[in-house]
């Protein structure tokens, strides 16, 4: 398996992305990595060079540029020269933790949008109080969706769960303003008959309240609604773990009970840390394409190596396209 990957993208760039991609090599033998960015700043962190190779290229694409400007005038960006490793067929997967917008635009125009997908869908795993997590899809790939968008991230979404995640059977929900049939908008009136007719476990709709809860296993809708409610849950755990530090910070009694519940603290924080379930892939491309956290750490870029690997052993591109093949059949 070959991995390409653009070391410039994300806060810590590139030592983080150096580090994790050594991390990956060293638990996985059968992998090759190409860090695609700056060789005179990559090669300081790269203290293990054994199956991993760099691209050089000076040129990045920032988190303020317009993607669509960027990916026509920068050409050798290290986000651009990532994708189109994946297009010649010289790597099976591209990450990047850097401009979404841009890798969102280089999947599509190098990489390439599989058959029968209408758009693609951007989907990372969230978290919830029992430990198991949920896929969100679209969180922002695509402002608008109609219903038959939405059936087919259905389809995928589905799909993923039960291939990598190794979820059996997993639970289908559509995001809707109440769980009763009928509730919300036209189109998502429409999705509910699509999804309730297709291969999946649909549960029907879930509402946002619900979501942390493990109500679903993949929970479905538009890429505006769907990064509303990404920033939120982040937004909200940012917040929670501000008034804990401020509530346990307070007093001297306060700051001993907090000594003593330092360890559950720890493992509250990586419980509501989304990152710790890898990044975010792009469904509906002809070979993963993931979106890493732009403030990953070295073991948040490993687990996305790990879930690009998980993707291509388990044939879920070739999975989905079947699928979606056999629906439009029908």
């Amino acid at each position: 398996m070959k991995i390409a990957m653009d070391a410039m993208g994300g806060d810590n760039a590139p030592q983080v992305v150096v580090e994790g991609a050594m991390e990956a090599i060293s638990h996985l033998p059968d992998l090759e990595v190409i860090l695609v960015g700056d060789q005179t700043k990559i090669e300081p962190y790269l203290t293990n060079k054994e199956r991993i190779s760099i691209i050089h290229t000076t040129e990045e694409v920032h988190g303020d540029e317009e993607p669509i400007r960027a990916y026509r005038r920068k050409k050798e960006a290290s986000v651009v020269l990532m994708a189109k490793e994946v297009k010649e067929n010289r790597a099976d997967a591209c990450i990047s933790a850097g401009n979404t917008g841009a890798l969102v635009v280089s999947g599509l125009f190098a990489v390439g949008r599989m058959k029968g997908i209408d758009r693609p869908a951007l989907s990372p795993t969230l978290p919830t109080t029992d430990g198991g997590g949920f896929l969100l899809l679209d969180a922002g790939a695509n402002a608008d969706a109609n219903p038959h968008n939405l059936l087919q991230f259905a389809v995928m979404g589905s799909i993923y769960s039960q291939n990598v995640r190794k979820v059996k059977q997993p639970k289908v929900g559509l995001l809707n303003v109440g769980t009763e049939e009928g509730k919300g908008s036209q189109i998502t009136k429409k999705a509910y008959d699509l999804m309730n007719d297709a291969p999946i476990n649909f549960i029907g709709n879930v509402e946002a309240r619900d979501l942390l809860s493990g109500v679903a296993d993949v929970v479905v809708t538009d890429g505006f609604t769907g990064n509303v409610t990404l920033k939120s849950i982040e937004g909200t755990a940012i917040h929670v773990m501000r008034l804990l530090k401020g509530t346990l910070t307070s007093s001297l009694k306060a700051k001993m009970a907090a000594g003593l519940i330092q360890k559950d603290l720890r493992s509250l924080k990586d419980q509501l840390d989304y990152s710790e379930y890898g990044g975010a892939a792009l469904f509906g491309l002809k070979a993963p394409v993931i979106k890493s956290h732009g403030s990953s750490d070295k073991r948040a870029v490993y687990q996305t190596i790990q879930q690009a690997c998980d993707m291509i052993q388990n044939n879920v591109i070739e999975t989905i396209q079947d699928t979606v093949h056999h629906l439009e059949e029908e």
